[in-house]
């Protein structure tokens, strides 16, 4: 059944690796003076005032919502609760491995430039937040196995 609790921390996977597009995950000032915001869409510059992409990140965008979509197809295996459960893990190691491609895409066009706590933004909590998700949906999933099971032995 689609209404269960793990479905609900599905979407909310979901939704929350989707607002990747939305916030950006470092805010650097330049030498110039000029800020330079990093988003998985590519690096936006504040050019005259307005936010100006300057650098696209195409593989980025693609994995992003590729990432993003998995959990929600994970929502419409709720018959097969053990290929939901592998599908979540797979899902957990694929956003680990998508926040060290984030890293380094911003190393890659910071250069040398130093960050420090201030440099962060909400983006980079973001990956974190939906590996819990899928945890507690994974909990939720392993929840609804032992009480089939208990059922099962009822019977």
């Amino acid at each position: 059944m689609i209404q269960r609790i793990q479905s609900v921390w599905l979407f909310f996977a979901t939704a929350c690796i989707f607002s990747l597009f939305l916030f950006p995950y470092l805010q650097v000032l330049n030498a110039d003076g000029s800020a330079s915001l990093i988003k998985v869409t590519g690096v936006y510059q504040s050019i005259a005032g307005q936010q100006v992409q300057t650098e696209p990140f195409l593989a980025l965008t693609i994995a992003t919502v590729i990432l993003a979509l998995i959990p929600f197809a994970i929502i419409f295996m709720f018959r097969d609760r053990k290929k939901q459960v592998g599908l979540s893990y797979i899902a957990i190691i694929l956003v680990i491995g998508f926040s060290f491609w984030l890293i380094q895409t911003a190393k890659g066009v910071l250069g040398s430039v130093e960050l420090q706590a201030e440099n962060y933004g909400v983006g980079s909590l973001i990956p974190s937040i939906s590996i819990l998700f899928l945890i507690l949906a994974i909990r939720g999933m392993k929840k609804d196995d032992r009480l089939i099971k208990s059922a099962d032995r009822l019977r």
